[in-house]
């Protein structure tokens, strides 16, 4: 399979009322982009018929000259396992990945990338904490109050100076960063955040940039999920003083020959 200049991303997991809506959204985006482009829905497991509905999809993606590739987890492995293994998967120059609310929009999209495609940047992500973005649906404040929260604590243990790690709306110069998502070990909602300080260490371009979002019903974090998202800031610290976060000798040299 040849590669593409973009792949989008979609983690699923119980998904079906709402994936359907997002597939066209994506699809009919897609479709009006010169360059070639392919969609990985990454199933995690689901219970209910996401798998059947994505995979209903693949033959009207396919007359619109886009590729969609359904990839499914071995269980239900958790958000950050599901992103990684998209991202190991993706075969387009830049990747992309996105909620399957699509609470940020796909229009969004070519604001992330065009900064990757100039080779200015090899990351860029989506905040919803900058003065710029706009919040269409808040949060419960419930939840608004626990993610500040969660960002205050992020910046005093990993260091990270980011406004908004959490927005799932994050691109990739792929060639560039594949080499994290390898050496990703959190495999729940707080594997944004380490991504980012894999990057941030070892001298990634990272760049934060305010996208439009709105809270939509149905959200798959759970009060547990969301308290193992704190204990993950420290795990994550404690894999860097390991030493687990280390590029391989040729990932080192690949990084250094790019930027000549």
């Amino acid at each position: 399979m040849s590669n593409k200049f973009l792949s989008v991303i979609i983690p699923a997991y119980n998904e079906e009322k709402r994936l359907a809506t997002t597939l066209e959204k994506v699809g009919q985006f897609l479709l009006t982009k010169t360059y070639s482009s392919e969609v990985l829905v990454v199933d995690d497991g689901s219970s209910d018929n996401t798998l059947n509905l994505a995979s209903s999809y693949i033959n009207k993606f396919e007359s619109l000259g886009i590729s969609l590739r359904i990839i499914q987890n071995p269980a239900n492995c958790g958000k950050g396992y599901t992103i990684r293994n998209g991202m190991l998967q993706a075969l387009g120059e830049i990747t992309i990945f996105t909620d399957a609310d699509l609470s940020t929009p796909i229009t969004e999209l070519d604001k992330l990338i065009a900064p990757i495609e100039a080779r200015e940047k090899d990351i860029v992500f989506g905040s919803r904490a900058l003065p710029e973005s706009e919040i269409a649906t808040h949060q419960p404040a419930t939840r608004e109050l626990a993610g500040r929260v969660f960002n205050q604590l992020m910046k005093l243990i990993t260091g990270l100076p980011y406004s908004d790690t959490q927005c799932g709306f994050k691109a990739f110069h792929r060639n560039r960063t594949s080499w994290i998502f390898e050496k990703q070990k959190i495999f729940g909602f707080g594997f944004d955040v380490e991504v980012l300080f894999i990057a941030q260490k070892h001298g990634l371009r990272c760049l934060e940039l305010p996208v439009t979002w709105a809270d939509v019903e149905g959200t798959k974090v759970s009060t547990v999920k969301g308290l193992l998202a704190f204990l993950e800031l420290i795990i994550i610290r404690w894999h860097y003083l390991l030493g687990h976060y280390t590029p391989s000798p040729e990932v080192t040299s690949a990084k250094t020959a790019d930027t000549r």
